[in-house]
């Protein structure tokens, strides 16, 4: 039996977890790849760290050790962070290693760079554990999938912003209590910004919507609005409307018009995704063939992202004789897809706004909605302290750019005292 000798960029959280699969199931792996794997050498920051279960003489503060091995076949890759990661993989990948990576802002960021350089070198690339952890979407999406044309995805796939949500529903809490408490329970970074703003998200969606589209897709161009202005109040309100708050990951197609966003979104409560809770992750594809499919599970920690890590290993491994497998690869002759612009695509939306309690208030705002052709679905007024009121409604279907007209003539209104949130509300048709 062959042996396939491996090296690591990185021993953290994820690090760790692929060492303890690698060492307990090695015999297992084994006859399910036919080869015997041999983690070689580690590249690790810090050699006087003490890392459980990790044998020391496999540390290396030294990335050519590791790059310029001809011995060693794969690089997997779990040290994060975009430089100099890139130019460690690109050096690798020029000297005909595989790649297995579980980066998602590199992919997402130089994705197309790092595709090119392994298509020129006849390398695999492999990025399951990118993507929503031990769900096995990526490989899903390229190959049990292929005989289909995706129509949409939607996806929870931020654990972090998950709980904070579910626990705002669940226990009527505001944003900043939960977060504080996700951070103590380590849910939560001590700069929480690329989860609650939606930036990690949205690394996600450029690398799931590329598989989607089967076009490249530039990151710049998904739209993007983070979780902090959820109040409970909104949260009640979706209650009463019908609805659950959940910040998804939005890629569809209609008529050769593509979207592709993050954003907090009110969907019904009795779909399968508002069950979603705590720290899971969820993604639901539908194909013009297969129709619905939903994956549920851990989108992170260290032994469902080595999962995803490990798999990866193990197809390369089996694929070594053969040409790279081009099926995995998310790269699609160069071209780029066009997003629609954000003001032509039509959605229904939850509007709440604080006015002054007065005759005639609600009169003017129906007219101002009446002048973009918005029709309200449904509407509710609260009657607040100090002579004010709150007025909540959800629209019909109408174009962003109609609604955003709207509001900013209601904002202008002198008994507007505030524009609290508007969310949009998703009916899946796509």
């Amino acid at each position: 039996m062959q042996t396939v000798k491996i090296g690591m960029l990185g021993c953290g959280t994820v690090g760790s977890g692929v060492v303890k699969l690698l060492q307990e199931k090695s015999q297992e792996y084994a006859r399910r790849c036919g080869a015997k794997l041999e983690l070689s050498k580690i590249l690790v920051r810090d050699l006087n760290r003490v890392r459980e279960g990790v044998d020391p003489a496999l540390l290396t503060e030294d990335p050519a050790e590791i790059l310029e091995d001809e011995e060693i076949q794969i690089i997997v890759e779990v040290m994060g962070g975009v430089d100099p990661t890139r130019e460690y993989l690109l050096q690798a990948i020029g000297s005909g290693k595989h790649i297995v990576t579980a980066n998602k802002a590199l992919i997402a960021q130089h994705g197309d760079a790092l595709f090119d350089a392994a298509s020129e070198n006849e390398v695999s690339l492999y990025i399951e554990a990118a993507v929503a952890g031990g769900l096995p979407i990526i490989q899903t999406i390229k190959r049990s999938l292929v005989a289909n044309k995706l129509l949409s995805m939607y996806g929870i796939i931020n654990g972090t912003t998950n709980y904070i949500l579910s626990a705002m529903t669940e226990e009527g809490r505001e944003f900043q209590e939960v977060l504080s408490e996700a951070q103590a329970k380590g849910y939560a970074e001590a700069d929480p910004t690329d989860d609650v703003e939606g930036f990690d998200a949205v690394y996600k969606l450029a690398i799931l919507s590329s598989l989607v589209f089967e076009q490249r897709m530039p990151l710049k161009q998904i739209h993007r609005v983070g979780i902090t202005r959820i109040a409970s109040r909104d949260i009640e309100y979706a209650k009463q409307f019908g609805y659950v708050i959940k910040l998804l990951a939005i890629a569809k197609q209609e008529d050769g018009h593509f979207q592709a966003r993050v954003n907090p979104t009110m969907i019904p409560a009795d779909h399968p995704l508002a069950s979603v809770n705590g720290v899971f992750n969820a993604i639901l594809l539908k194909g013009d063939a297969a129709g619905d499919i939903m994956f549920y599970g851990q989108g992170a920690g260290s032994l469902p992202t080595a999962s995803a890590v490990v798999s990866d290993i193990l197809n390369i491994v089996t694929d070594l004789d053969n040409p790279p497998n081009m099926l995995m690869a998310c790269q699609h002759g160069g071209e780029h897809v066009e997003l629609s612009q954000l003001e032509t695509v039509v959605n229904r939306y939850y509007v709440r706004i604080l006015t002054a309690d007065k005759s005639g208030v609600l009169g003017q705002i129906g007219t101002l909605l009446g002048k973009e052709d918005i029709s309200v679905h449904t509407l509710l007024q609260r009657k607040e302290e100090e002579g004010d009121a709150e007025l909540v409604f959800i629209t019909h279907p109408v174009s962003d750019q109609k609604l955003r007209q709207a509001i900013a003539q209601i904002r202008q209104l002198e008994t507007t005292r505030e524009i609290y949130s508007i969310i949009r509300v998703e009916d899946f048709s796509v």
